[in-house]
């Protein structure tokens, strides 16, 4: 199947590469040239514009946003609505607020383009394992795209939502519970650091609980991996930054009288991360770059 993929960022370019695995034919764009030429090398077809981008495209085009939310994104599609033609699909695959999906959704329409609102999650090991994607729009649109789906999602790991902002809303409240999940990895392990007459051995623990334990998962996979390089964590400064989709689900459990005390304090310690240094925090920090490839601010 043709695509077109504009950003190539950690998790564009590594989807660019499992769809060219997959035997699609991608032509990717990005501002940075040199990113460009590394999907070229690959095996994608370059587009320096985002005219050629389009000119190089089969109708109905399939055009794949992964650029960041907000403003980045409301101008993209400003740049895309004179080059496309009736019937062309525009994807975003951005951790875009679902309201704003909507809306986007409307726009498109108006301009008698189809639009999916997919979120993705899998970070920098979605290119390894595949990504899970929850897309929101027209069914028979999903359907049309399906082949792209399959081949970037692991088996059973891609779905239809429902209506246009559905995928973006699920993936928001899927990083709302990760943000909580991560806090409670954190505050456990700066616990057991605590416990200096016993001078715990945190990348054994780590690796103890993935054996068959309550809560094993991949996150403590990755803590394995965090801890491993650095088991005391010294070379990350406890600073965890939100993306946004945190926010935005405290605000949903706000505006849906859902009480969430869980993810709204694990959002509240985000911030007090910014202030002063703690374990827990350097322990998130470390998590985050671990699946994301999320940057750590280093001592």
């Amino acid at each position: 199947m043709d695509i077109g993929v504009i950003g190539l960022g950690r998790m564009g370019m590594n989807m660019v590469f499992r769809l060219l695995e997959g035997r699609h034919r991608v032509v990717a764009y990005n501002r940075s040239s040199e990113k460009v030429g590394i999907a070229v090398s690959k095996g994608a077809q370059g587009a320096k514009t985002l005219e050629e981008l389009v000119k190089a495209l089969p109708t109905p085009r399939v055009v794949w946003m992964m650029v960041p939310a907000g403003q980045a994104t409301t101008d993209m599609l400003d740049q895309l609505f004179p080059l496309l033609s009736l019937g062309d699909i525009v994807v975003d695959g951005g951790n875009s607020n679902y309201k704003d999906s909507m809306a986007r959704a409307l726009l498109c329409k108006k301009h008698k383009l189809h639009f999916l609102d997919i979120g993705v999650s899998g970070g920098v090991w979605g290119l390894k394992i595949g990504y899970c994607i929850m897309a929101g729009g027209e069914k028979k649109i999903f359907d049309y795209v399906e082949p792209l789906l399959k081949t970037l999602a692991p088996p059973d790991g891609y779905a239809y939502m429902g209506d246009h902002g559905s995928g973006h809303y699920v993936k928001m409240i899927h990083n709302g519970i990760e943000y909580a999940l991560l806090q409670a990895y954190g505050e456990g392990f700066e616990i057991l650091k605590a416990k200096k007459e016993f001078n715990l051995d945190l990348h054994k623990i780590a690796h103890l609980w993935n054996q068959g334990s309550v809560v094993r998962s991949w996150l403590l996979e990755l803590a394995e991996n965090a801890l491993s390089d650095d088991p005391t964590l010294e070379l990350i400064q406890g600073y965890v930054e939100d993306s946004g989709e945190g926010r935005w689900t405290v605000q949903e459990a706000i505006d849906q009288d859902v009480d969430a005390p869980t993810i709204v304090l694990s959002l509240l310690q985000r911030f007090r991360s910014r202030k002063s240094e703690s374990f827990s925090a350097k322990f998130i920090a470390a998590l985050r770059n671990q699946f994301g490839g999320h940057a750590v601010k280093k001592k």
